[in-house]
């Protein structure tokens, strides 16, 4: 595996097969009638740490009740950042698509706080579990309500709503990933979703269970078709960095609308912060000190209010389902440029 020796800008990097069409994400062109360019600002620092991570020595393994992701090596690395006018720039396989897995959660979240407001709160809760991302245990004494929605129980009420509202929950999550990154070719993968379907009973007993006390609405076969076909998208470290921007810019989209108001914004990001790791957000909100959301893909994209957003992806887990070199490199990332939240 190589790393670049200094970042790429994406009006200068060959895409990858499935990955941003030539000259789609120049230098500043990302908000429509713009032309600025980017400063590039954190292109020294982002080489520096894929430089560190190519020599580490503890990678993680990938997932493996997936098996669609088993097989995938767990030594690449990729790391890409958005600047808040639509520059992007990266180092590694930051062009290579990967299973976004539950990163789709957080814009499936946005899409229905856009949509439906507070209502969603509802039906699930903005504590973080303690426990792992789908454990039943909670379900049990707390009469159906997840604590979360960034656990699996938390995202199937989200998705079950989304679905409701729009009658194609996953589509409209692949279309607002589309939309902001500029890529039309993000898209499901029919085989992860099958191969999760296939392997999908905690998933089932989870929305069975919600369904015993009305929190969920949908059949539940028809609500874990759309969430495994959500979570098989796949998008690039570029892809993701750029579609998670409206949470740097406030709630604001690339285009200069706004998809969430300033208050919905840093909701979704303080929930990113506190339960975005699953088990593991304690340990993260002190290693990185950012919003950050993880999936079992090995990716996690991570947010600076303001000054841009981060997507990191290295398929090797650690035992908590959190990318061991991801991690790794979003802690230098901040302990390098001294940016965070705190």
């Amino acid at each position: 595996m190589s790393h670049a020796s200094s970042a790429t800008p994406a009006s200068s990097a060959a895409p990858r097969s499935g990955s941003h069409r030539s000259g789609s994400h120049r230098s500043g062109s990302h908000r429509s009638g713009s032309h600025r360019s980017g400063s590039h600002r954190f292109s020294s620092v982002i080489s520096r740490i894929a430089e560190e991570m190519a020599a580490r020595d503890d990678h993680g393994a990938p997932a493996d009740y997936i098996p669609m992701l088993a097989g995938v090596d767990p030594r690449r690395f990729g790391m890409a950042v958005a600047e808040p006018d639509g520059t992007v720039y990266g180092v590694g396989d930051w062009r290579q698509p990967f299973s976004t897995q539950s990163i789709s959660k957080v814009f499936a979240l946005a899409l229905a706080l856009s949509l439906d407001g507070e209502r969603i709160w509802r039906g699930v809760g903005r504590e973080p579990s303690g426990n792992p991302f789908n454990s039943l245990v909670q379900l049990e004494y707390e009469n159906g309500i997840p604590r979360n929605p960034f656990i699996n129980a938390g995202a199937l009420v989200v998705t079950d709503r989304l679905q409701a509202l729009t009658g194609d929950a996953a589509g409209q999550v692949r279309e607002l990933l589309r939309t902001e990154s500029g890529n039309p070719a993000i898209d499901f993968v029919p085989e992860v979703a099958g191969s999760e379907a296939a392997h999908g009973d905690r998933n089932a007993a989870l929305a069975h269970f919600m369904a015993s006390y009305g929190n969920v609405t949908l059949p539940v076969p028809e609500l874990l078709a759309a969430y495994f076909r959500q979570c098989s998208i796949e998008a690039s470290c570029a892809d993701l960095a750029l579609s998670a921007g409206f949470l740097a810019r406030h709630g604001v989209r690339a285009d200069g609308s706004a998809l969430l108001t300033r208050s919905q914004a840093k909701q979704v990001n303080a929930v990113m912060l506190t339960c975005g790791t699953y088990d593991a957000a304690g340990e993260f909100a002190y290693r990185v000190g950012l919003p950050g959301k993880s999936g079992v893909g090995g990716g996690i994209i991570a947010i600076v209010p303001g000054e841009c957003t981060l997507c990191v992806w290295s398929p090797g887990l650690d035992r908590r389902g959190n990318s061991v070199a991801g991690v790794a490199a979003l802690d230098r990332f901040t302990t390098l440029t001294g940016l965070s939240v705190f």
